[in-house]
């Protein structure tokens, strides 16, 4: 509810969209420094004890100063916060994998997907309370109620869920080795990274995936809002609109698509990604048409390769290192996705509609990558999976 508004609320308080992606940027700042420490943190203090800790303090902290925001500086401030999220991302990804088998890691990313569709559907609750209440008063109703739920999804989840046995393991083994060992495994998983130009195709395509989810997520609804004449309290129903087509999609199209045939469906899904980020940068102000077309067509493809993306992500990573990888490769995704903030801010200044654009280039480039990666898919032997396998 309130990531739709996030950026108009910013905006009500006088930040320019340059300063929106200079807030954005710090955030990501931040966070590659938490990635950085992420996996250390994850295997010393348990999977479960990172996760609640950090959650605590970037969530819950976060939602309560966006809350009570009055100037630049309460972003600022909340965006340096925030920025710790990469911790619990970090031992949450090792939480849900770790104990599940590599078949049915799909249908695992799946259904986290469809939790997320599930609450984009609640999405026009907060246009219904900003059209009521005003995008100020509104937004900071959202950030409470936001702190609330969190808050007891944190400690419910923390109580109802056990710790992994690698995750046991890895807390045991860090408190005996130390912190120049743990920097050693640190430095021979860079290395394993580094010369694995399978792994590193995948990542590139990851990295490229979450560029846009930023550079779109900072920008679209001030986009709507300011570029194409959208009214703020209809906004939310771009994100409910998009849930319905991912539901759709999920029931009716999905059990279609085989294994064999993933490669090629998640090829197809980054061009009609692109496609569709095309047409709402070529939308005129006023055609809500052409903004529900884009929506239909972006969120029918995002629910076929997503999931499908996080998987092959999941199974190419080894277990034994599995929270030092992902956390080298959140690095990496970030190193790429932290400028964007600064590229979005300028490009929205020149053009409204050019961060649609560079949101569309990054599926263009990610689409060679995609089929390069699926030309050098590993050996069974090497226990590596090649770019689109699920399992």
């Amino acid at each position: 509810m309130f990531a739709t508004y996030a950026t108009i609320y910013m905006h009500e308080f006088g930040l320019s969209g340059t300063a929106i992606g200079w807030v954005t940027t710090l955030t990501l700042a931040v966070q590659v420094f938490s990635s950085l420490i992420s996996g250390y943190l994850t295997d010393r203090m348990g999977r479960k004890a990172a996760l609640l800790a950090f959650d605590l303090i970037s969530w819950s902290i976060g939602t309560l100063l966006w809350a009570a925001s009055q100037n630049i500086w309460f972003f600022v401030a909340a965006a340096f916060i925030n920025g710790f999220q990469r911790v619990p991302h970090t031992a949450f990804y090792c939480l849900l994998v770790e104990d599940t088998e590599p078949r049915e890691r799909t249908y695992v990313f799946t259904l986290l997907q469809v939790i997320g569709v599930v609450g984009g559907l609640f999405a026009p609750l907060g246009g219904l309370i900003v059209s009521h209440y005003g995008v100020v008063s509104g937004g900071r109703m959202m950030y409470v109620l936001a702190f609330v739920c969190m808050t007891a999804q944190f400690l419910g989840r923390h109580f109802m869920t056990r710790e992994t046995e690698i995750g046991l393991r890895k807390k045991r083994e860090v408190r005996e080795l130390g912190i120049r060992a743990t920097l050693r495994d640190y430095a021979a998983t860079m290395r394993a990274v580094l010369t694995d130009r399978s792994l590193l195709l995948m990542f590139g395509v990851y990295m490229l995936f979450n560029f846009q989810m930023t550079m779109k997520g900072t920008y679209l609804s001030l986009y709507l809002a300011d570029g194409l004449g959208v009214e703020e309290g209809f906004i939310s129903f771009v994100p409910a609109v998009s849930s319905v087509v991912m539901l759709l999609v999920l029931w009716l199209v999905m059990p279609r698509i085989s294994e064999r045939l993933t490669p090629r469906t998640m090829l197809w899904g980054f061009i009609l990604s692109a496609v569709a980020n095309g047409v709402l940068a070529l939308t005129p102000a006023g055609a809500a048409g052409w903004i529900i077309a884009s929506t239909v067509l972006a969120a029918g493809a995002t629910m076929i390769t997503a999931p499908y993306l996080e998987a092959a992500v999941a199974n190419a990573i080894d277990d034994e290192r599995r929270a030092k990888m992902f956390a080298i490769l959140s690095v990496l995704v970030l190193l790429v996705v932290s400028p964007s903030g600064i590229i979005g801010g300028a490009a929205y200044s020149i053009d409204p509609a050019l961060p649609m654009w560079l949101t569309a280039g990054a599926f263009v480039l990610s689409i060679p990558l995609l089929i390069a990666g699926g030309r050098r898919r590993t050996a069974p032997k090497d226990g590596a999976i090649g770019v689109g396998e699920s399992s």
